[in-house]
Parts: C-alpha cells; sequence; structure tokens
C-alpha cells in the first residue's frame, strides 16, 4: 500500500452512513469525511445545464461501491477539519484484514484529481503517480474535454471557468515582483493574461522542493488550483505540490481528446 510511506496519523475508525458525492462520506455518528487529495469531478460555479456534468454521478456510485455500508479507517496528515468543520482525512476500507486506499483507488480510474491545501499535503506525490497512469491511458476526467488541461494563453476560456479547480499548462513568459509577490506572467501584457501569484513568504518552501520562482522565466510548466479573476484569471500557488515543471516537447498528453466528451461552456 503506498499509502504505508506518508506521514499519517495513528487511525481512527468509522463505518460509513451514506456517500454525500464523490469525494465526503457521512459516517454513522455523524462525523463527515473528505477524502483530502481527491478532487472529485464538479461543474463550474454557477453551471446551469440540462444534462448532468460528466463523471460527477459515476465518480459517485464508484465511492459507493467502495465503502457503503463499510467500516473504514481514517488517518490525518495535516490539517483534520475544514472550515465547515468536516474532516479531511486520507481513508481505508478495513476488510479481510487488508485495507484499500480510497483516494489512491479514484485518482487511478480517473474519477478524481490530485488536490492540496498548504497544511494538508501528505501521499501527495504517491497519488500524484497515480495520476499520471490514468491520465496516460485516458481514464475517466482524462478522457473528457469537460476537464482537459487549460492553455494558460486561452484567457476567455480560463474567464469563463472562474471559481472552478483547474490545470493550467503554458510557458513563463516573465517572473515580477511586488506587494509582498511573486507574479509569473504568461504573456508580455502582464495586466489581463493567466497568471500565478505566490506571496512571498511561500517562496522558500518552492525553493526547498527545487522550484526556484525566480528563475522561471522560458520555463513550460502546470498548475493547479482554483481560478480567481485578478486583473485576468489568476491561480494562488501557496505550495511548491501545485506546480509542476515540464519537459520540452512534452505537451501530448495536455491535448483534449480529439472527440468531446463533456457539455461545451456557453460563451
Amino acid at each position: 500500500m503506498p499509502a504505508a510511506a506518508c506521514d499519517l496519523s495513528e487511525p481512527e475508525t468509522g463505518t460509513v452512513a451514506n456517500v454525500i458525492d464523490g469525494e465526503t462520506l457521512r459516517l454513522t455518528d455523524g462525523k463527515i469525511v473528505r477524502l483530502i487529495g481527491a478532487k472529485a469531478p464538479m461543474p463550474p460555479l454557477g453551471w446551469r445545464g440540462d444534462d448532468p456534468w460528466p463523471l460527477v454521478d459515476e465518480a459517485k456510485v464508484a465511492l459507493e461501491s467502495l465503502v457503503s455500508g463499510k467500516e473504514v479507517e481514517f488517518r490525518f496528515g495535516g490539517r483534520r477539519t475544514d472550515r465547515h468543520g468536516h474532516l479531511l482525512a486520507q481513508v481505508f476500507v478495513v476488510s479481510g484484514g487488508t485495507r484499500l486506499w480510497l483516494q489512491e483507488e479514484l485518482v487511478a480510474k480517473g474519477l478524481a484529481r490530485v488536490y492540496s491545501l498548504p497544511d494538508s499535503r501528505a501521499c501527495i506525490a504517491e497519488l500524484m503517480a497515480q495520476e499520471r497512469e490514468a491520465r496516460a491511458k485516458r481514464l475517466g476526467v482524462w478522457g473528457s474535454s469537460a476537464y482537459r488541461i487549460e492553455s494558460a494563453l486561452d484567457v476567455k476560456r480560463l474567464g469563463r471557468l472562474i471559481h472552478s479547480y483547474q490545470l493550467v499548462e503554458g510557458r513563463v513568459a516573465s517572473v515580477g515582483e511586488g506587494g509582498g509577490r511573486l507574479y509569473l506572467n504568461f504573456t508580455p501584457d502582464w495586466r489581463s493574461d493567466f497568471t500565478i501569484s505566490v506571496e512571498r513568504k511561500a517562496v522558500g518552501a518552492f525553493a526547498a522542493a527545487g522550484i526556484d520562482l525566480k528563475t522561471l522565466a522560458g520555463a513550460r510548466l502546470r498548475v493547479r488550483g482554483f481560478l480567481a479573476w485578478r486583473n485576468g484569471p489568476m491561480i494562488e500557488a501557496s505550495h511548491p505540490e501545485q506546480i509542476e515543471l515540464l519537459p520540452e516537447g512534452s505537451d501530448e498528453e495536455t491535448k483534449p481528446p480529439s472527440q468531446p466528451t463533456g457539455p461545451a461552456i456557453a460563451l
């Protein structure tokens, strides 16, 4: 079990009463547990389509098939609760002396993308390895244009995806500083292009992980996080797990499927 290598707390246990969505469980004692590290398929905030958003129901059904009525073991690798008081844990199904790691199972099937918080980063490297394999096989979300890796140059499309969780890829045009922040810009027009913003106090954490932010002009990278709008679309990068440096000529996997499998987002 790869999660055995993660730095996690001693286990607590509970029994699943029901599955709320593709990343959230309710236990019989009333506790709500989020599968931290695995972001289930969700529509963009405010989407009003007639049909279900791709893979939302499939992810919930898959999670239900794994956990409904079963005993689970949950362990913490950082921050223990979100602002709603929900538990943020790595979760395992305990059965017959074996443990099935739920986050790994969902990410490996393409039914979740890797997601982390600055104070909840345990097991992310292990989950990223599973995500790469699922993406290479076009499993689940990776076979749907609704979850494609977005281009940093497509500002118009990114603007329609504000408040949604996205992976965005491109080449850094310049690195700027100001107001206690570093800014990674992707075109010369830094006032309206896609930007990655990093608080100066977080720069050391990136350096410790081998990412020298100030030297990234000209580098290709992929960033993940929630899109905001600040003089153009922006992702706040608070910890190094959000940024992947990409080798030259590795853009093949970022192309959307040739046949769209998700609904178009209205202009």
